[in-house]
């Protein structure tokens, strides 16, 4: 009996591990950039999509490290450099057996800036055709009478305006930019350049690769696999499917299709018929496949 007792008060002293929602919380900035000046603000703000409506406050976190504030939004005021980081946030709600959490939300990434110009850059990578635009701030109201924007170190653009425009974006536009800006005080010419911020560019729909699998009842399964990266709301993918350089079926939403398993050269196409954009994975064999040279027909 004693040792049933002591066997209940160690399950007593057992730490209980937090419970946890399938529901992930989602932080935003509503106020300040991403790159900003020290002494300006940001403010971000917390919600969790519950479809059920419940009511939930919010915990913030600045890397691992938890914050005394809670609630929402988040206002950091007169930043300093010592703010800058990667900033989190995580729904609360106390129920009848204990607290309740989200998961944590992706990240923020601030960084506060104590020089005297600054490239800001969108949080988003730019998409191959699409126009990226950056802008070079200058601490102050100095009378700018020329910016320059650099891509490694390289001059590419200048204008006295603060927006630079890179248009019909293509790969070649990934890199690190920075920009100078330069003014007359004093009948001196002042300048100052920014600290490096990167730019990344995606296509809008990758290469697909075709995964074959062996299925039962002597049947193929035919993966088109891609990375789609076009902004919400994205138009539809429609997948085609091809055994030597034949359709095999019909247009399909889903990247995947069955097939009757046979020896061949498969392949797939994935079209986005809104934007006008379609990707042909490489070929892939299988089984015992004469030496035949086969493409696909667009």
């Amino acid at each position: 009996m004693d040792a049933v007792i002591s066997f209940l008060f160690i399950l007593t002293l057992a730490p209980v591990a937090p419970l946890e929602s399938s529901f992930r919380a989602v932080v935003e900035r509503v106020l300040g950039d991403t790159r900003i000046f020290t002494g300006e603000e940001v403010r971000l703000r917390c919600s969790v999509p519950d479809p059920h409506g419940s009511r939930w406050d919010h915990q913030w976190f600045k890397g691992s490290e938890k914050l005394v504030q809670t609630g929402e939004p988040l206002v950091l005021w007169k930043v300093r450099v010592k703010d800058s980081g990667k900033y989190y946030c995580r729904g609360v709600r106390d129920t009848a057996v204990g607290n309740i959490y989200t998961l944590q939300s992706l990240p923020v990434e601030i960084n506060v800036d104590g020089g005297w110009a600054i490239l800001q850059v969108p949080s988003q990578p730019g998409l191959v055709g699409k126009t990226l635009t950056l802008t070079c701030r200058v601490r102050g109201n100095a009378p700018i009478h020329e910016r320059i924007l650099y891509r490694d170190k390289v001059e590419i653009m200048k204008q006295s305006g603060p927006h630079f425009h890179l248009n019909n974006l293509t790969l070649g536009d990934q890199g690190m930019y920075s920009c100078r800006a330069s003014w007359n005080q004093d009948r001196r010419t002042r300048s100052v350049l920014s600290v490096d911020a990167s730019v990344q560019v995606l296509e809008v729909l990758t290469q697909p690769i075709l995964e074959i699998v062996e299925h039962h009842f002597q049947m193929l399964r035919l993966i088109c696999h891609l990375q789609y990266n076009a902004h919400p709301p994205a138009p539809p993918i429609i997948y085609y499917f091809y055994k030597n350089d034949q359709r095999l079926g019909t247009a399909t939403s889903e990247n995947r299709d069955l097939v009757k398993q046979s020896p061949g050269r498969y392949s797939c196409k994935a079209k986005v018929p809104q934007l006008g954009i379609s990707r042909w994975s490489e070929p892939t064999s299988f089984g015992q496949v004469a030496a035949v040279n086969l493409s696909p027909t667009q």
